[in-house]
């Protein structure tokens, strides 16, 4: 469990960059970027990552089978609530500017590609971890 400290740790660094990276694009080209808006996604597309997480790595402590249910159960429910964050900031909010639809792409790539590559690491040092043991026990 103590994984998903240091992942949630890299998260928040990550979410600075992006949030520092708004002000820098505005200086440098004058387009109508919000950043409210970029502060209001990452805030909530990093409650997203971090609920998958969770998920994730609570199925990791358990035996495989779970955890495997816990992996499926985590980027169903990822996959399901970005979904509805999508709905709602295009039709409730009525953000549908090319500037705002870009800005929340981008960050929802950005920090799926996080999700995903944290879930990847785990999953092959989890493999390797369970081969190394099965390789040791026939030395016996």
């Amino acid at each position: 469990m103590r994984q998903i400290y240091k992942y949630v740790l890299l998260l928040i660094v990550f979410n600075f960059l992006l949030l520092s990276i708004g002000p820098i694009l505005k200086s440098i080209n004058p387009i109508n970027l919000f950043i409210k808006d970029i502060v209001i996604l990452s805030l909530l597309f990093s409650v997203i990552s971090v609920i998958t997480l969770l998920i994730f790595f609570r199925g990791q402590t358990r035996e495989p089978d779970s955890g495997t249910m816990h992996t499926l159960v985590a980027v169903s429910l990822k996959f399901l609530l970005d979904m509805i964050l999508a709905l709602a900031w295009v039709f409730i909010s009525k953000k549908t500017s090319l500037t705002s639809v870009f800005i929340f792409f981008v960050i929802y790539l950005t920090l799926t590609l996080f999700t995903l590559f944290v879930i990847l690491k785990a999953l092959k040092t989890r493999s390797l971890l369970n081969l190394y043991h099965i390789e040791n026990k026939g030395s016996y």
